[in-house]
């Protein structure tokens, strides 16, 4: 009998869900009859990288490259709408990914030019966030050959280098720098850096493997292995009008101009983000205002977290028996 009422339960909330969207199933991820979510161990999709994470909304682990907000490899973003596109930018270059009212964040760009070929192979080496007068920067520290018990990150906050403790699950917080909060969520290259209401951003250090450059060609020598960042964001009250090549996918009315259901579907637009360093505002599409106490009152926001079907209940997901697994817990 108990049985029957669970998966009846189920079956309701599943029903709900349909007919009400994101929102209502956020409400209904939470519901007891989900516990079976918890506590149980999943496992990574078997052509996964390292980084996967579980999405409630299936119950189930997916590449953490493929959820809204992601920025790996050969820059291959997944937007605020969902949608994959790829931007190539140019090696040793800085553009602005992300422009708001209070928020702005630029990517520096690092790559390789293959003789014959029409552009860069590039990657997202360091990351300028710039909030209120605030500057972060973090960055993949060069590497020749890899080792994952090396820690290949460099923070700074201000132009003062943040030391976290060894440890995974160690922190160092800001309260002068709206409660930012840098922790690590690894042993090694791998942290999360959040400021609440504003960006939640898990930022890991990879390396471009012998495999990956025989593959795609890359020509990677054994002086340096690319060391670069592969990043998950999630965003808090963005305006409407937040702009930068992954920012715009989050505002209103935004329509993806990618070709959708070829192989690559390319971004341009590299003149339109183009900023002179990482921590300059000055791209075509900036929206950035130095300081938030600018802001005038009143002003239309869009809570991306109902948008994006982003409400979701907090997880904490650990490796679990030393293979491609975790377990969740609530």
């Amino acid at each position: 009998m108990a049985r029957a009422a669970v998966v009846l339960g189920v079956a309701i909330a599943l029903l709900f869900c349909s007919i009400h969207g994101a929102r209502a199933w956020s409400a209904s991820c939470s519901d007891p009859f989900f516990k079976a979510c918890y506590g149980v161990v999943h496992k990574c999709p078997a052509g996964c990288p390292k980084a996967c994470q579980v999405d409630c909304k299936f119950c189930k682990p997916i590449c953490a490259c493929d959820k809204p907000g992601a920025v790996c490899q050969d820059p291959r973003f997944i937007g605020g709408d969902g949608i994959m596109f790829y931007f190539h930018g140019k090696k040793d270059k800085d553009f602005c990914l992300v422009s708001d009212r209070d928020l702005h964040i630029n990517a520096h760009f690092i790559g390789k030019n293959r003789a014959g070929s029409t552009r860069d192979f590039t990657w997202v080496q360091a990351l300028g966030i710039m909030f209120g007068s605030h500057k972060l920067y973090v960055g993949a520290k060069r590497a020749s050959i890899w080792d994952d018990s090396v820690d290949h990150i460099s923070i700074a906050l201000d132009e003062s280098p943040v030391l976290v403790p060894a440890g995974q699950g160690s922190a160092v917080e800001f309260p002068s720098a709206g409660d930012l909060k840098i922790s690590r969520i690894a042993l090694a290259n791998a942290i999360a850096v959040e400021r609440p209401g504003s960006f939640r951003a898990v930022v890991r250090v990879v390396p471009i493997t012998a495999e990956e450059s025989r593959v795609h060609r890359y020509d990677i020598t054994a002086d340096d292995c690319f060391a670069h960042l592969e990043v998950n964001f999630k965003f808090g009250d963005l305006s409407r009008d937040v702009h930068g090549v992954l920012g715009q996918t989050y505002a209103a009315g935004f329509r993806s101009r990618v070709k959708i259901g070829v192989a690559m579907p390319v971004m341009g637009g590299e003149k339109r983000f183009a900023v002179s360093s990482l921590f300059n505002s000055d791209c075509e599409v900036s929206r950035f205002q130095e300081s938030a106490a600018q802001l005038g009152a009143g002003e239309d926001v869009i809570e991306m977290k109902s948008k994006a079907g982003m409400a979701l209940p907090s997880m904490e997901c650990h490796s679990g028996d030393g293979s491609r697994g975790m377990v969740c817990r609530r």
